[in-house]
């Protein structure tokens, strides 16, 4: 099973989880086979034989269908073959940008909470309150649309392009003995984040941000060792958490995608059909999977939430106001993650504008 190096990441700065996750890859890597063959062969392998990884498990049911979805579409392409690793058998959440750098699959799909921390484009649609909500952050995500195309100028440069994103729903705080209904409720409450941005707002609103798992959650919140998270409604069906929170708050918070990218070395060295597939495949995540993870939500996970006894809080315009203004730290923050005012004005219109 021999991998193909990129060359265009060397240098690319990697957070801390991405460290950790590479240290683990040597073994990994070993048990790959040769890394560094010709991109176009492999070892022997077609280029058109596609590994997908990915961390994610059958058991988000909004989310899993639009991976198989991508998958199947690249399939029916003439001559091509997909494998799909899920679960993290091939690959774990931590792993999957450092395993995508080095070859270990040829396509992963990540949520971007784990990738925009190396890459702070991303974290223009994952801005707390920084739009109209959920439907905007959709347009501006589209397929093909003024921003994705923005986010892969930058992101090919540094060895990645997207293919295709679905737009999570927004993410709401979910906390178990306190409602939170105004900023200062949040203060001093340890709520676990999945990503930067979510760290930073939780932390101008005054709380402290936890990093763990969501395989960790039912025991960390069960026995108080968080108070909350901040989270979409499908981790908490996924991991059964309606069963230990008390509240939940829907405002727009923060979102995220969960998207499918390759390395750009082997993408650019694919035959035109092979590529042209994978365009297929990642219209139909970001539209058809979009469709499936809204309508698993409104259909089935909100009741759900609802039967189980979780209060959900709606805010008025005016609460929505006062926590867009407790929020603005993040978006000067993230403007100097990014490190370039001529692109952060491109993409925060974009997304405002969707």
């Amino acid at each position: 099973m021999d991998r193909s190096t990129s060359k265009a990441m060397t240098g690319i700065p990697v957070g801390r989880r991405s460290m950790l996750a590479l240290a683990g890859l040597p073994l990994l890597l070993a048990g790959c086979g040769t890394v560094g063959t010709n991109p176009l062969t492999r070892g022997g392998r077609s280029a058109s034989d596609i590994r997908v990884a990915t961390y994610l498990t059958p058991s988000y049911k909004d989310l899993f269908p639009g991976i198989e979805m991508f998958v199947d579409t690249a399939a029916k392409a003439e001559g091509v073959s997909v494998d799909l690793y899920d679960s993290g058998t091939l690959l774990n959440a931590a792993q999957t940008m450092p395993g995508l750098i080095q070859g270990v699959a040829d396509v992963v799909v990540q949520t971007s909470s784990y990738v925009s921390t190396s890459y702070p484009i991303l974290g223009v649609y994952e801005l707390p309150f920084v739009n109209e909500g959920f439907e905007q952050i959709r347009r501006a995500l589209a397929y093909d649309s003024p921003l994705s195309r923005l986010i892969n100028e930058t992101l090919r440069p540094r060895g990645l392009v997207s293919l295709g994103s679905i737009t999570t729903t927004p993410e709401w705080l979910f906390t178990v003995d306190r409602p939170i209904e105004k900023p200062e409720d949040v203060r001093g409450l340890r709520i676990r984040t999945a990503g930067q941005v979510e760290g930073e707002m939780v932390k101008a609103l005054g709380g402290s941000p936890v990093s763990m798992s969501s395989a960790e959650l039912y025991e960390a919140l069960e026995r108080g060792t968080i108070d909350g998270m901040v989270s979409y409604m499908g981790t908490v069906i996924s991991r059964d958490l309606q069963n230990v929170l008390n509240y939940g708050t829907e405002a727009h918070f923060g979102d995220y995608s969960v998207d499918a990218y390759a390395n750009v070395d082997w993408y650019d060295s694919l035959p035109n059909a092979t590529r042209e597939a994978l365009h297929s495949a990642g219209r139909k995540l970001t539209e058809q999977g979009t469709d499936h993870q809204v309508a698993v939500h409104e259909d089935k996970y909100r009741g759900i939430i609802e039967n189980s006894g979780v209060e959900l809080l709606t805010l008025d315009e005016q609460q929505i106001a006062t926590f867009r203004k407790a929020t603005t730290p993040v978006l000067e923050w993230w403007k100097q993650k990014v490190d370039d005012p001529e692109l952060v004005d491109k993409a925060l219109k974009l997304v405002r504008s969707a």
